[in-house]
């Protein structure tokens, strides 16, 4: 097993998740605005779709060294994902081709029988089990009906748990749970959450079955399955918007209830730095440590014993630099509400009877600010995302060598200009981005809605 910079923080932020969790179940306080995003409809159907995304990207992130039939170690690094998407990942054809296509989407000069021809060649992977090309598209749609009936079927065992749970809940029968399930009586939407929960299951299983003979949404330049590359692409993104949270977070919370707390010179100080650093463009800063970063790592090549670990610390310090310049915003909400408690009653009381400052700005101030750093993570989750894109656009983004959604927009960026027309690299990126920033956009405004205490009060 190998653990790289990346899975190790993801891992403890996924640790760090559950310890809140736990703690949040058993304080009624924070235990109520959750309920409240659980049972929306749009929240919860949200939820769904990010646990997808979620349970993908934790699967990319268990690594491990690749072994050769011998058992020796080949080199190469491997995930978990990996593993489970071996058919996408090994089947390489010579160059582009279409999506469900059987042939190569430029034609070629064909040597045959001594004869030359001009002919699309076939592909040497996608279709390859059929004698007979003229049954590709019945063979197609005999697969996309199995994939779906697999997903309706895992559906269905899902369905029937959650029945017999509620029923065991509720000391109701069978008929009564499944009856209040259709009719939506629940008081979490288990309704909108299952219908979502099948829509992404059948298209789970159609593309799971679609994929493993033929490629999905077609091939790249060379010829590499582009859907294997929008599937890898959700850890890049994922790791983006989570770690670079984790590295802002610490700055943000200590400097800004600081500033709100102790003024004067403290605050001046505080002030002028995130002045200073707004003033100083987020995109020259990041290109040049990007650069500064690639010289380091040209001139010490032997730290890295693998491209994987290469690419890895890009990305890692690409979020360090997301996590500096971006910081300020945060700060500067925390340092008003901090200046708007540290007057209240009980925090005078606590300054009066001698209680440190530090103990007064964890036990006092810090509960009092969480809802604005919680809807603030996760507002800022999708503009990161996009960042990500945008950056590896502009080619100092993450390494050309790993999978993100934005290195295929780059890509695509050529591939547009070409006669024919390749499509498909641009339009998968932007559907799995898409849904993911869509994703997380809704669930933001369900978790600010349940969070923000001006919300909550209006909605009384």
């Amino acid at each position: 097993m190998l653990i790289l910079w990346t899975d190790a923080l993801i891992f403890l932020l996924v640790g760090l998740g559950l310890a809140y969790a736990l703690l949040a179940r058993g304080q009624e306080h924070m235990r109520a605005p959750w309920r409240k995003v659980v049972r929306s409809r749009v929240g919860l159907g949200a939820l769904v779709v990010l646990s997808f995304y979620i349970g993908i990207g934790l699967l990319d992130s268990i690594h491990y060294r690749a072994t050769d039939a011998k058992g020796v170690e080949s080199g190469e690094v491997h995930s978990v994902f990996d593993w489970l998407a071996e058919p996408l990942r090994t089947r390489q054809e010579k160059t582009y081709s279409a999506p469900l296509a059987i042939h190569l989407y430029a034609k070629e000069t064909i040597e045959e029988n001594g004869v030359s021809r001009r002919d699309y060649p076939r592909l040497e992977h996608a279709g390859a089990h059929l004698p007979d090309l003229a049954a590709a598209r019945a063979e197609q749609w005999r697969l996309a009906f199995i994939g779906l009936g697999w997903g309706l079927l895992i559906w269905l065992v899902l369905l029937g748990l959650l029945v017999v749970r509620l029923a065991f809940k509720q000391s109701l029968s069978l008929g009564q749970s499944l009856a209040q399930l259709a009719r939506g009586q629940c008081e979490i939407p288990w309704r909108t959450g299952l219908g979502v929960l099948l829509l992404m299951l059948l298209l789970s299983g159609l593309s799971w079955q679609l994929g493993q003979h033929y490629h999905l949404l077609g091939t790249d330049k060379v010829g590499e399955d582009v859907f294997y590359q929008a599937l890898k692409s959700i850890r890049t993104g994922l790791v983006i918007g989570t770690l670079t949270t984790l590295v802002m977070l610490p700055a943000a919370l200590l400097l800004g209830l600081m500033a709100g707390y102790f003024r004067g010179w403290i605050d001046d100080v505080i002030q002028y730095l995130y002045t200073t650093l707004n003033s100083i463009p987020g995109v020259l800063l990041i290109a040049a440590a990007v650069l500064m970063l690639n010289l380091y790592m040209d001139n010490h090549a032997d730290q890295f014993n693998s491209l994987v670990e290469r690419a890895d610390m890009r990305l890692l310090f690409l979020c360090l630099i997301l996590g500096i310049t971006s910081w300020t915003g945060l700060c500067r909400l925390l340092r008003g509400e901090a200046l708007k408690l540290r007057e209240l009653d009980y925090v005078q009381a606590a300054q009066a009877m001698g209680v440190n400052p530090f103990v007064i700005l964890w036990r006092h101030l810090l509960p009092n600010v969480s809802h604005i750093v919680l809807i603030t993570l996760v507002l800022d989750f999708s503009g990161l995302v996009l960042a990500e894109a945008v950056l590896s656009y502009v080619n100092i983004g993450v390494d050309p060598t790993t999978y993100s959604w934005g290195n295929m927009i780059n890509s695509a960026r050529l591939e547009m200009a070409r006669d024919p027309l390749v499509w498909w690299s641009l339009l998968a990126s932007l559907l799995f981005m898409f849904s993911l920033v869509l994703a997380a956009n809704l669930f933001a405004d369900v978790v600010r809605d349940a969070f923000d205490p001006r919300l909550r009060n209006e909605s009384r």
